[in-house]
């Protein structure tokens, strides 16, 4: 008995609905917001061809540039800080209280850590600007129950603290990600090299530095290049607590997209903000793939 084979060009065919999906969501909108870009339209009549006019505007727009510095804030509170901290939480989880208090309390320690990332961004938002109020805030309240009135701060209104309350909040939000990862990529290391090393006389720090930071190569390449990403489209949690505000000193590139393209309706000069982030982000990406295969390659060097 003879079994027909399906040819294999038949396979093609389980792969049209997500490309077709991928054309109708991602390169179509892209392709039409960048011919927007070059246009001067305020969102209704005829849209006027204005060529490269919205990005000579864009070099000389020192608000645009503000939010792009405070982009770098944020991709240190969602890629640096959360991937440093991670790698030392789902260390601590992995070869300290799983050995000692059971693999139980180490699963319930990374949900709790990890649920923030589970939250809708308008409900955390929400409840840190309660907990962030500057009359009857958590946070102040907190401060003055243990004498440190004087400490007291409007955090999400003075254009001073502003962008690092937001960058606090957005490291909360952010640490479970690289944590779960992490402490997946601790689960392929095999256990007899922290056993080898403890037998040596090697102490949590260096198992850490010489064990953990080898083996885990692959994922910080790849929780940095994903919270970078994230950091420099980051929306929602700006949008909710503070608007980009007071004063422009919370406003990331895409609020201020956003409310260029909807609040002042300037729809040509919004589009080419977007572009221009795009391609920034879709560049970081390829970097980040580079940087990925080559941490690969050198992890599987050390496991050699």
């Amino acid at each position: 008995m003879t079994v027909s084979r399906r040819p294999r060009d038949s396979y093609a065919l389980f792969l049209l609905p997500g490309v077709l999906a991928f054309l109708a969501v991602i390169v179509v909108p892209f392709l039409m917001n960048t011919g927007v870009g070059f246009t001067d339209w305020q969102g209704v009549g005829t849209p006027k061809w204005s060529g490269l006019a919205n990005y000579r505007e864009l070099l000389d727009d020192s608000e645009f540039w503000a939010s792009f510095r405070h982009s770098l804030f944020m991709v240190v509170a969602m890629a640096a800080v959360p991937t440093a901290l991670g790698l030392v939480l789902a260390a601590a989880l992995f070869d300290y209280i799983g050995k000692h208090f059971g693999s139980r309390v180490a699963a319930v320690l990374r949900a709790c850590f990890y649920l923030p990332q589970v939250l809708p961004v308008a409900v955390a938002g929400i409840v840190w600007s309660w907990i962030l109020a500057p009359e009857d805030g958590s946070l102040n309240e907190l401060l003055k129950a243990v004498g440190l009135g004087g400490r007291q701060q409007d955090w999400l209104g003075d254009p001073d603290i502003a962008l690092y309350s937001v960058m606090g909040v957005l490291v909360w939000v952010q640490l479970g990600f690289p944590l779960v990862v992490f402490m997946a990529g601790l689960g392929r290391v095999d256990p007899q090299l922290y056993e080898a090393a403890e037998l040596d006389g090697a102490g949590w720090w260096r198992r850490f530095r010489h064990i953990t930071l080898a083996q885990l190569l692959p994922e910080i390449s790849v929780v940095l290049t994903w919270c970078t990403i994230a950091a420099l489209k980051v929306f929602g949690a700006v949008y909710v607590l503070t608007k980009g505000g007071p004063g422009g000193a919370t406003d990331v590139p895409s609020y201020f997209s956003f409310a260029t393209f909807f609040e002042t309706t300037q729809v040509g000069y919004g589009a080419a903000i977007s572009t221009v982030l795009t391609v920034l982000i879709l560049l970081l990406s390829l970097a980040g793939l580079k940087l990925q295969t080559r941490a690969e390659d050198d992890g599987e060097g050390a496991r050699a």
